[in-house]
């Protein structure tokens, strides 16, 4: 997913904990403490959410640099003192 399908996911996370919180303040009150808290809890995480989607929307969408490499063939004497990687030395067997 890129970034902005995941902050959008976020977002609709946070809009259905802000309905359910809604439904709990109707039910049992926004007097009590505990229910104020998990109010300003949810509305600190849709402002920290905000920020998060305005610095996303400002950072720059860079490529990483990409490397080529050529077709040409590697120079065999680059290979003479290596053994073949999982397969023992070529003047031995393996066990």
């Amino acid at each position: 997913m890129s970034v902005h399908d995941e902050l959008m996911s976020v977002q609709r996370c946070l809009d259905d904990l802000s309905r359910s919180v809604g439904r709990l303040e109707r039910q049992l009150g926004s007097s009590g403490l505990e229910i104020r808290r998990v109010r300003t809890d949810a509305d600190h995480l849709r402002e920290s959410v905000a920020l998060l989607r305005q610095a996303a929307a400002a950072a720059p969408q860079e490529r990483p640099d990409l490397v080529v490499i050529s077709d040409t063939p590697y120079d065999l004497s680059l290979w003479t003192d290596s053994d073949d990687e999982g397969l023992g030395a070529r003047d031995r067997r393996a066990p």
